[in-house]
């Protein structure tokens, strides 16, 4: 006699609470887990790891997955999808969410990658932490068949946490996994996940993944879309990361001023000199600017350095020092006035 065949599943674990349930809940009914986790790039903690400064203490959602994945025991991999992501991103087959989110065609891609993770290892589902009703457009009744099927994972995509509203996976089917001891959350309430939580003897210090990305954020939403208007090739990941950081000012068709807000994205910024126009105030206390997308004309580097000048200590004075540094090695130095903030604000702010 034989003994019974132990499931497996591969679980998309983010480091927030419900994917985390996911996994404790499939491990604490006997299910074999291994977790994995996607890197897109637009990851908000990611994001501050990368530009983070020497000695600085980081917050430990940078890498929730990992925490969370040790807590509950069980092993994890991690991807760096963000080149195939960001193609996505670019053109999403089922459209953008509130801002500039692809939600529906992100979890397609993820579900993909883990579906070949899942055919590699034997496992027998794919499971998320989804909550049907939970997000507006990739958790609702009507988008989750679209993602099973589009991401080939038909009868064996598990959402535990929900499993009782979904039609039986076939590991459900064959009595492999308990189906009663799975769960049937609704909505956008926390309550039941925290008293799960507290069953399952986790701690509450979960990323709020639904924050995480910046493509959900309208500030960066408005920053992407115009960059996309006024590039006339591809975006690469250099261009979108560069989108994250400072103040973005439109000043032409073709022609984008960054600044620094802070020390860090002055340091940040300094990662994406290379191939533009470096401009700082050496005489003045204040930030580093980057001119983006072309090379200005004596007129469009007065402006961008009045704009400049108006950020620094010496806004007040009537002419400021302006050195800029070109990408073949040159430099010069103009002489400013700084712009006022009635000249400013509203006009060229993205």
């Amino acid at each position: 006699m034989t003994d019974k065949k132990s499931p497996s599943a591969i679980v998309l674990l983010s480091g927030g609470l419900d994917s985390a349930l996911a996994a404790a809940l499939l491990k604490s009914i006997g299910v074999s887990v291994t977790a994995v986790n996607f890197s897109t790039g637009f990851c908000i903690y990611q994001h501050r790891h990368r530009t983070s400064l020497p000695n600085e203490e980081l917050s430990p959602l940078f890498d929730a997955a990992s925490r969370v994945a040790k807590e509950i025991g069980v092993p994890l991999r991690s991807y760096d999808i963000s080149s195939d992501f960001l193609d996505v991103v670019l053109n999403p087959p089922h459209g953008y969410g509130a801002n500039s989110n692809p939600c529906i065609d992100c979890r397609i891609l993820m579900l993909k990658k883990a579906r070949v993770i899942m055919e590699e290892t034997g496992a027998d589902v794919v499971a998320t932490g989804e909550v049907l009703g939970q997000r507006p457009m990739s958790q609702r009744k009507d988008t989750f068949p679209v993602i099973e099927r589009e991401s080939g994972l038909r009868g064996r995509l598990l959402r535990p946490l929900c499993a009782q509203y979904m039609k039986e996976t076939d590991a459900e089917k064959s009595g492999l996994i308990d189906r009663k001891k799975l769960k049937n959350f609704t909505g956008k309430g926390r309550g039941p996940q925290i008293r799960l939580a507290e069953e399952l003897g986790l701690k509450d210090n979960f990323a709020p993944t639904g924050a995480c990305c910046f493509l959900t954020d309208m500030s960066y939403s408005r920053k992407f879309q115009d960059k996309l208007a006024h590039s006339d090739r591809k975006l690469t990941m250099e261009d979108v990361e560069l989108l994250m950081v400072g103040r973005h000012f439109r000043l032409g068709e073709k022609l984008k001023l960054i600044i620094g807000r802070r020390f860090r994205e002055n340091v940040a910024l300094e990662r994406f000199v290379r191939g533009r126009i470096r401009m700082e105030a050496p005489d003045a206390k204040g930030p580093v600017g980057i001119i983006d997308e072309c090379v200005p004309d004596p007129r469009q580097e007065t402006l961008c350095g009045s704009i400049l000048a108006r950020y620094t200590d010496a806004r007040n004075e009537n002419s400021v020092k302006i050195a800029l540094s070109f990408p073949d090695g040159s430099g010069k130095t103009i002489e400013v006035t700084p712009l006022r903030d009635d000249d400013l604000l509203g006009k060229y702010n993205i």
